[in-house]
C-alpha cells in the first residue's frame, strides 16, 4: 500500500496524529532505518499527543474563560500584591482540584483576581480537568431562568459534573430568597464532590452580611470556608500600573 493510501486510511479513521507522523516519517530519511516497533511506537505516541492537544482545545473552548491566555507561568510577582510564590507553586499542581477543594481570591478592582483565577483554570485544563467559567451575576440569572422553566434540576446536575467551576465577581448581584436557596444548592452539590474557585471584591468577613439571612448564610459559609485556600490580593490596579501596556494586560498580570 502506498504512502498516499495509508494516509487516506488514517484520515478516514480520524487518526490525524498518525497521519501527520506518517508524513513526517516519509520526509525524514533517517527514519527509514527504524525497526517496525520503533515506527509503530512513534505513530502511536503521535496519535496520543494529537488527541490530548485536541481535547485540551475543546475543553478550553467549553470553559469560556474571560482571560483565555492567562497562565500560571506568566504571573507577575514583581507587583506588590501579597502574592506568595511558594504558595502559588503548590496550588499550581492542582492537587486542590483533585481533592475537591476551593480557592477564594479577594481584592479590589483591577488587581488581577479574574486573570489569576483563569490562570488556575487553564492549568486545570492542561491537566485534564473540565472547567466552566461563570460570572456570578450570570449564574444567578441562569438559575432563575431554569427555576422558572422547570429545568433547574437538569441545570444543577450539569453544573455538578464540571470538575472546576469558576465564579467570578462573587457578591456583585443582589440575592432573593430563591436565588439564595439556589446558591446554597450549587455549593452543596460541589462540597466534597468537585472544586470551586471564587473571586470577589468583597472581603470574606463581609460575606455573611451580604448573604443576609443568618441560617442560610451560615450554611453557605460553612460549606465554602472550611474547604478553601485563600489568596488576598492587595496593591494598586494592574490596569493602571506604570509600564504595563493596555494590549498586554491579559497576557501577563
Amino acid at each position: 500500500m502506498s504512502h498516499h493510501h495509508i494516509c487516506e486510511g488514517l484520515n478516514s479513521l480520524r487518526l490525524l496524529g498518525m497521519e501527520q507522523a506518517m508524513t513526517q516519517m516519509s520526509e525524514t530519511p533517517d527514519m527509514a532505518d527504524w525497526s517496525f516497533d520503533e515506527k509503530l511506537t512513534f505513530l502511536i505516541d503521535a496519535e496520543i499527543q494529537n488527541k490530548a492537544q485536541r481535547r485540551q482545545v475543546r475543553m478550553l473552548k467549553a470553559a469560556k474563560l474571560k482571560a483565555t491566555n492567562a497562565c500560571v507561568e506568566d504571573i507577575d510577582y514583581r507587583a506588590k500584591r501579597s502574592l506568595d510564590r511558594s504558595y502559588i507553586q503548590v496550588l499550581k499542581t492542582c492537587d486542590w482540584v483533585a481533592r475537591n477543594q476551593f480557592i477564594i481570591i479577594t481584592g479590589s478592582t483591577g488587581v488581577g483576581k479574574t486573570w489569576l483565577g483563569c490562570a488556575f483554570a487553564n492549568q486545570a485544563i492542561r491537566l485534564g480537568y473540565p472547567v466552566v467559567y461563570k460570572r456570578y451575576s450570570l449564574l444567578l440569572e441562569e438559575l432563575e431562568i431554569a427555576r422558572r422553566d422547570g429545568s433547574l434540576p437538569k441545570y444543577r446536575n450539569r453544573l455538578s459534573k464540571i470538575k472546576l467551576l469558576i465564579l467570578d465577581d462573587w457578591a456583585m448581584a443582589p440575592l432573593t430568597p430563591s436565588s439564595r436557596q439556589d446558591l446554597l444548592e450549587v455549593i452543596e452539590d460541589r462540597s466534597g464532590n468537585s472544586a470551586l474557585l471564587i473571586t470577589s471584591q468583597l472581603p470574606v468577613n463581609k460575606w455573611h452580611e451580604y448573604l443576609d439571612e443568618p441560617t442560610m448564610a451560615d450554611a453557605i459559609m460553612d460549606r465554602i470556608i472550611h474547604r478553601s485556600h485563600r489568596i488576598e490580593l492587595t496593591g494598586q490596579s494592574m490596569r493602571r500600573k506604570h509600564g504595563v501596556k493596555k494590549d498586554n494586560y491579559h497576557e501577563k498580570i
